[in-house]
């Protein structure tokens, strides 16, 4: 499956409410699960963000569909990216010319 990591920032209400930030994650994981994403890590990172997470989605469909749920709670705002493993890359660059 696809990996996926995605960075999020508290938002205001996010930070208001931050001593609940490990029972959203819980909820969110449990969300995950339901949707058929294998989650893989959550941290808790100091600097430009506050969350980073790393999972696998069956497309990226599935993934948007994910994190735009997490994000309409309101308590973060999130950047996911598409991941790829070495020998997805080397796949990839096997296609160059």
């Amino acid at each position: 499956m696809p990996t996926y990591i995605t960075l999020a920032k508290f938002t205001g209400q996010g930070a208001k409410t931050v001593r609940d930030t490990t029972k959203r994650a819980k909820m969110f994981i449990e969300l995950a699960k339901k949707r058929k994403v294998s989650y893989k890590a959550i941290y808790w990172t100091m600097g430009r963000f506050d969350v980073i997470s790393v999972f696998e989605a069956p497309n990226d469909e599935t993934a948007t569909a994910l994190v735009l749920d997490l994000g309409s709670k309101g308590n973060v705002s999130t950047q996911t990216m598409r991941a790829f493993s070495a020998g997805e890359m080397g796949k990839i660059l096997s296609k160059l010319g």
